[in-house]
């Protein structure tokens, strides 16, 4: 067991550094604070206009929109309310049993009386659904004092017709009963309309007088609703919309937000919008007395920021990582991950990782990095572009040729669907003749210190693809042979040698090294293929990028 630092003259390199390593996350460097602008731009202003919805695009829905989506005014409650108040019309299912029997159903006249025989007429008018068995069982008790029970049950309520009007979709006459939701009745007319209507001052009123107030932002967010008995004609009223601050960013609401007054403080909106935890920064724009205007500001100076109506805000996460976090993979010992500094360069982090000495090939180290695999995606990508390109828009001067093209057009599809599913590797080549190069990190980077390995690893286009014991005697070409030979695709002039550090090299003169993998690409057979040179040129690439022959 050992680490590299401490074997120079076995690696041929020197990993020591000034740079301190940890496997705990680093402090972040001291945030940043932007000020409000006055006159002149700060960093990040001219980006967040860019985000920020400019006049007449289209804002994010209001808070709440989505409280009209389902299709619940077609679902319909089978029991009452038991704060529901008897209303004329109502049916009462009456039982007596014992001294006298009676079992009767009894409908709620115009004067709010039911009528029972032997006890006369019985005021049950506005009286809650939980009390009714209690209200007509003390009446009845008058006259019956003894040896009956009763038992009294509300079967059904009378409908109610209640009107719908203000800023909805379809306002007008609706049809209900009397325990239903306010939101029952505003879904039947459509919900509330998005650009005008108000989700925070809708008013229930009886004979021109208010007798509820609703917000359904309570609603929203405590889940709280009022519970309304609607008599006939009661109007349901959506008022104009409120002022309204848009939201968007990175937060759990990113909504069009209604305020109550002209002005609102940030920690007031924070409430609503819901910011992730990440979020460092807030971008505000909208206008004021002096004009248009944009800001930038740190979420502890939002929070005191008094904003308008109109103002349009855009929450981000606009700290960048004081840390990188890097993985270790290959032959070594203890953690395979390590939190860095950003300014850590590859000897540091090396100094810090244990190896055991006969087993690792630390000599070979190389590194997979994102943005080289992204980079390689890109270039196949174009690659094959062009390929397609050259192959459709290529001439026919007879029918004969054109079914030739046609042929080759589908081929060369099939050939392209399956190269756009090759993934690159994003190798980094940083060692070389025992030198590592003291390269900067970056996140993701995946640090390999390959395991030494005494096979010759051969692929391609060959009869038997295998792993051969590394022989210091043997050619490439008696590689080949004892993995079958080469396959009629074979293109046997420029077989490829992958080293163990992930340097490429070509040609049959290369000499093998234990680790290496030999790979023989496929030919491009020009008689068949009009793009020959484009279709080598991307197979090439491939197996450069992901180590990997597409056929």
């Amino acid at each position: 067991m050992a680490n590299p630092s401490s074997l120079p003259g076995a690696a041929g390199f020197s990993l020591q550094s000034d740079t301190d390593i940890s496997q705990t996350p680093l402090p972040p460097s001291e945030q940043y604070q932007t000020q409000s602008r006055s006159g002149l731009l700060l960093p990040g202003e001219a980006a967040i206009s860019d985000l920020l919805p400019a006049s007449g695009e289209e804002l994010p829905p209001p808070y709440g929109a989505n409280l009209f989506a389902g299709g619940y005014e077609t679902e319909r409650f089978d029991g009452l309310n038991e704060d529901y108040l008897i209303a004329a019309g109502d049916k009462l299912s009456i039982w007596l049993w014992g001294a006298v029997n009676l079992a009767e159903v009894v409908t709620v006249d115009n004067q709010g009386n039911i009528f029972l025989p032997n006890v006369g007429p019985i005021s049950v008018i506005d009286t809650p659904a939980s009390r009714i068995n209690d209200v007509v069982t003390e009446k009845i008790r008058t006259v019956y004092k003894k040896n009956v029970s009763i038992y009294v049950n509300l079967l059904t309520a009378t409908p109610v017709s209640v009107y719908v009007s203000g800023s909805v979709i379809r306002p007008g006459q609706y049809a209900g009963i009397a325990s239903d939701s306010v939101l029952y009745f505003l879904k039947r007319a459509g919900g509330i309309d998005s650009e005008r209507g108000s989700y925070r001052s809708i008013r229930v009123m009886r004979q021109g007088d208010t007798v509820a107030q609703v917000d359904l932002y309570a609603f929203m967010r405590e889940g709280t609703l009022k519970n309304i008995n609607f008599k006939d004609g009661d109007v349901i009223f959506v008022e104009q919309q409120k002022p309204t601050i848009s939201v968007s960013g990175t937060v759990k609401n990113p909504f069009r937000f209604e305020i109550e007054t002209n002005e609102i403080d940030g920690s007031s909106l924070v409430e609503l919008a819901k910011p992730y935890a990440k979020v460092s920064h807030v971008g505000v724009m909208g206008t004021r007395e002096n004009g248009p205007f944009s800001t930038y500001l740190t979420m502890e100076t939002f929070r005191s920021y008094t904003l308008k109506d109109g103002d349009k805000l855009i929450f981000n996460d606009d700290l960048r990582a004081q840390i990188l976090d890097i993985q270790i993979s290959g032959s070594y010992l203890g953690p395979s991950y390590y939190a860095v500094s950003k300014s850590t360069r590859l000897h540091a982090l090396l100094a810090s990782i244990e190896i055991e000495q006969p087993l690792a090939d630390y000599s070979s180290i190389y590194i997979l990095r994102d943005s080289v695999a992204e980079r390689q995606k890109e270039m196949i990508e174009q690659s094959l572009q062009r390929l397609e390109r050259s192959v459709f828009t290529a001439p026919a001067s007879s029918d004969g040729e054109a079914a030739i093209r046609a042929r080759e057009a589908e081929m060369v599809l099939a050939f392209t669907e399956r190269a756009r599913k090759i993934e690159p590797l994003g190798k980094v080549v940083v060692s070389d003749n025992g030198q590592v190069a003291n390269i900067l990190l970056e996140q993701g980077d995946t640090v390999v210190i390959p395991l030494k390995s005494d096979l010759i690893q051969v692929g391609g286009e060959v009869v038997m693809p295998q792993a051969i014991v590394f022989n210091p005697k043997a050619k490439i070409t008696d590689y080949i042979a004892w993995a079958g030979g080469y396959t009629e695709r074979a293109n046997y002039e420029r077989p490829l040698i992958v080293r163990a550090n992930g340097m490429i090299e070509f040609g049959d003169n290369a000499k093998l090294q234990a680790g290496d993998q030999l790979l023989i690409l496929p030919k491009v057979d020009a008689k068949t293929m009009q793009a020959v040179k484009d279709i080598t040129q991307i197979v090439y690439q491939i197996a450069v990028a992901a180590n990997v022959v597409l056929n």
